[in-house]
């Protein structure tokens, strides 16, 4: 396996009465795409800011490129670029001048050439010299992931990277963050609350709650592993489910839809149960299983 980009362990935060974050613990190798899950109040946000050293934890280790950033904080934020949350920048100045002033201050002083390649691959280069404050949120966004590139990071964390993207923005910076990952051999650590964007390009991810890891793993072998929504055809719906109330196929089901049914169950339980309704003069049409990281995100949100 790759090395470790980030080693969380045991880490925990607290406001007053509110534990944040709970113990949590993670691993985020090189070359990852990582999904940062979680409902709204999990710890994600807090996490992050953990992570960036915008607050300090009340216990646990945070390691980075093998490092805790307790004593090696300067050294590897050198190679960590960020958006968290609203990006922000001088209104009154272009998007390349607020680049440049940005490339300064991280001591990295790009060349004109350097920032308009930035500029092109987030989709601003058209709008290199116009005043930010013309801009909207969207674009906003996009300058915020130019500036998080601005010095050619290891490691990139986006937070909630797409909020105020159109369909078609969403897309762009999915296809951009793909690209880093790919082509560029940037690990990406992405909390998203879009879980069909991070099903499209993730290659890792975790599911918190209440501050707690609740699984961790490779994306489609968490998927593989989950139970399909399973969509039945069938010709005698009423015999279908009476077979499927005196067997132990299926975990739940739907209420049907004329001729459909649908069912939850494991995927080694489909052909078993086609195989019943089949043998008791029940024709079935067609099966249409499908699986989603929203419909396992929600099914283990249920159960925590």
């Amino acid at each position: 396996m790759s090395e470790k980009v980030i080693e969380i362990n045991n880490l925990s935060k607290k406001f007053k009465d509110i534990l944040a974050v709970n113990g949590l613990s993670l691993n985020v190798y090189e070359g990852d795409v990582f999904g940062f899950l979680g409902p709204n109040g999990a710890g994600k946000s807090t996490t992050i800011r953990m992570m960036l050293s915008l607050i300090f934890p009340t216990a646990g280790d945070i390691k980075i490129f093998g490092k805790s950033i307790n004593s090696h904080r300067i050294e590897i934020f050198k190679n960590i670029g960020a958006i968290v949350e609203k990006p922000d920048f001088y209104g009154y100045l272009s998007a390349f001048n607020n680049l440049e002033i940005l490339g300064k201050i991280s001591r990295i002083n790009p060349d004109k050439n350097k920032i308009y390649e930035i500029l092109e691959l987030v989709g601003l280069k058209e709008r290199a010299h116009s005043k930010v404050k013309t801009f909207s949120h969207g674009m906003k966004q996009r300058l915020g992931l130019a500036q998080a590139l601005i010095h050619d990071p290891k490691l990139i964390i986006l937070d909630e990277p797409t909020t105020g993207l159109d369909p078609q923005g969403m897309k762009e910076i999915r296809d951009l963050i793909i690209y880093l990952s790919k082509d560029k051999n940037k690990t990406i650590f992405l909390s998203s609350h879009i879980l069909h964007e991070v099903e499209l390009i993730a290659t890792r991810m975790v599911i918190i709650n209440k501050g707690k890891t609740i699984i961790e793993g490779n994306v489609n072998a968490l998927l593989d592993a989950a139970h399909l929504k399973v969509q039945f055809t069938v010709s005698d719906p009423d015999k279908a489910l009476s077979l499927i109330n005196e067997n132990s196929y299926v975990d739940k089901m739907d209420v049907p839809a004329g001729k459909n049914l649908i069912l939850f169950m494991s995927q080694d339980k489909i052909a078993l149960l086609n195989r019943l309704f089949v043998e008791n003069g029940i024709e079935v049409s067609s099966i249409v299983p499908t699986r989603s990281l929203e419909e396992y995100f929600l099914s283990l949100m249920e159960k925590n």
